[in-house]
């Protein structure tokens, strides 16, 4: 069984509900998004690399600082096929993404986007196709509300924990992470399901039981 090793690759091959089941089978059982994470638009599909960033939350606009400083400095290093996450603390007081960082992270190559605070500018976003998967919309600024305070770090985002590298995968049914050292083993369980599920469509469509298909492979 080949196992899929490219980002190309496994956007062609791999969807978000044949991951979690085996990320479910190899006993990481948290690494599903909650539902309330969804694609800003279901057509996208999110494949990439994750670049974490760590938000705090603020109550003030302090004089001659940038609140912006390590957000841009995670937006203009992103490389290609890359994801910034953001985790924004308070998730419901801030949209700290929009147009702008789309386009940016667009023109770099990056995969996407993900956070688990609001979006914003979201009718631009569609119109660029840039995948965003978000927790929200809403017209905030982060400015005088939250602030990046370190990139490239294990965070928490929308529960579920993130390291810079893991796999991240989102189409229309949700997100899930793949930790980097559980990648192989659930590549290569997902390669062999995904076989198995082809096999099992073929028969029902022939007609066969659901039952009888199921004591054949197993699959449901």
């Amino acid at each position: 069984m080949t196992i899929p090793r490219t980002i190309e690759t496994i956007r062609g091959t791999m969807f978000t509900a044949l991951l979690s089941d085996c990320l479910d089978a190899v006993g990481l059982r948290r690494q599903a998004m909650p539902s309330r994470m969804r694609p800003l638009d279901d057509a996208r599909l999110l494949v990439g690399r994750a670049r974490t960033a760590a938000f705090m939350e603020v109550f003030h606009v302090e004089p001659g600082v940038n609140p912006y400083e390590l957000e841009m400095d995670l937006i203009d290093s992103l490389l290609p096929d890359e994801v910034p996450v953001f985790a924004c603390g308070n998730p419901s007081r801030v949209a700290p993404w929009g147009e702008l960082l789309s386009t940016a992270a667009q023109m770099r190559g990056a995969a996407g986007a993900v956070m688990d605070g609001c979006v914003r500018d979201v009718r631009a976003i569609r119109a660029m196709g840039f995948p965003v998967f978000h927790g929200g919309i809403a017209p905030l600024d982060t400015r005088g509300r939250a602030r990046v305070m370190a990139i490239d770090v294990p965070v928490e985002c929308a529960g579920v924990a993130v390291v810079s590298g893991d796999l991240i995968f989102g189409d229309a049914d949700g997100l899930v992470v793949v930790p980097k050292a559980a990648e192989d083993e659930v590549l290569r369980l997902a390669a062999e399901k995904l076989a198995g599920e082809r096999d099992t469509l073929a028969e029902l469509r022939q007609g066969k039981s659901l039952r009888e298909v199921f004591d054949r492979f197993g699959i449901l």
